[in-house]
């Protein structure tokens, strides 16, 4: 080939370069779905959001950059998260992650074919959302919010705390798997505390208040709000009713604990948005969600607020607050 040949092929070559860079951009730019079955207002989904964009920042994820989020929120409201759902579906994103139970079941009734990372999810294998827990088997997987043993734990931490106990009622979803899961340990456990439970159904705000008055109507008693969805969208009026019947409560997140409530024993839950940042980024890489298992927490918190036991008169023993991860004075 002649050097003028030469210069010229080599010059035509290097004018599509910016092309193919360009080219190569763009297919390197991933979508991710996130649907969170709370308010974008709401402080704990800002900082766990904020937790998972830095752990897939961390692993080479940059929003905007190699990457588009598409996020949608819940609310509380059931029509706008089968909506937002079936949107988030339709886009057919590279992943979706979502956190919580009801809004895995809206995903999955949208999709059975866009991989889904799940997380804060009470039963994964009870409510039908996996094969298995070691190979989960079909478009979803992700972090469960607990074991159903840790239920019994409620109560036990609210017999310690209380040592007058003799009722409890119980706060629960009768709607979901969970819910009848998490009530069976506690009952369980009961009559070994000389505690005798009582199921309150969470499904309506109206009905729950009616029954936690009357249930504190009679003396010795407390609260144990169970996991889910149902629990979690009127936290300020399930604090506020422990608060106004001088009702010791034991919650199933720190978030409650923080907005006044007395004591939580769960996941932390910041830990678990982060950890699912990595199962997004390997199906992002070429992994696959059936062969994937489903994680329990590696990591339980114990938070107490000593402001909330001097309001209900009690004394939060040495040996608990011993154990705390976290003292709210």
């Amino acid at each position: 080939m002649r050097r003028r040949e030469f210069i010229k092929v080599i010059g035509g070559a290097a004018a599509t370069w910016p092309i193919a860079v360009r080219a190569q951009q763009v297919e390197r730019m991933r979508r991710i779905g996130v649907f969170a079955g709370l308010a974008e207002s709401d402080p704990v989904v800002q900082l766990l959001v904020a937790a998972f964009r830095g752990a897939l920042a961390k692993l080479g994820w940059t929003e905007g950059g190699n990457v588009l989020i598409e996020y949608r929120w819940g609310g509380g409201d059931a029509d706008m998260g089968r909506r937002h759902a079936a949107e988030l579906a339709a886009l057919a994103p590279d992943v979706i992650f979502v956190s919580g139970g009801v809004a895995v079941e809206r995903l999955l009734q949208a999709t059975r074919t866009v991989p889904i990372v799940f997380t804060i999810v009470p039963d994964p294998l009870g409510s039908g959302f996996v094969e298995s827990l070691s190979r989960p088997g079909g478009n979803a997987t992700g972090f469960m919010m607990f074991e159903y043993s840790l239920s019994g734990k409620w109560l036990e931490l609210l017999k310690e705390i209380a040592p007058n106990l003799t009722r409890a009622a119980v706060l629960r979803d009768p709607a979901i798997t969970a819910g009848a899961g998490q009530f069976a340990v506690i009952q369980s456990v009961a009559p070994s505390r000389g505690v005798e439970v009582i199921p309150v159904n969470m499904r309506d705000a109206a009905d729950f208040e009616r029954a936690v008055a009357a249930f504190a109507r009679s003396s010795n008693g407390g609260l144990i709000v169970t996991a889910g969805a149902a629990a979690v969208v009127p936290r300020e009026l399930i604090i506020a009713l422990a608060t106004q019947h001088k009702l010791p409560a034991v919650y199933p997140s720190r978030d409650f604990v923080t907005g006044g409530g007395l004591v939580s024993y769960a996941a932390d839950f910041i830990d678990q948005w982060r950890r699912a940042a990595s199962y997004v980024d390997r199906i992002l890489r070429g992994e696959k969600p059936a062969d994937m298992p489903v994680q329990a927490p590696t990591k339980y918190e114990l938070v107490i607020n000593l402001k909330a036991a001097k309001a209900l008169g009690l004394t939060v023993p040495p040996s608990v607050l011993a154990r705390a991860d976290e003292v709210i004075e």
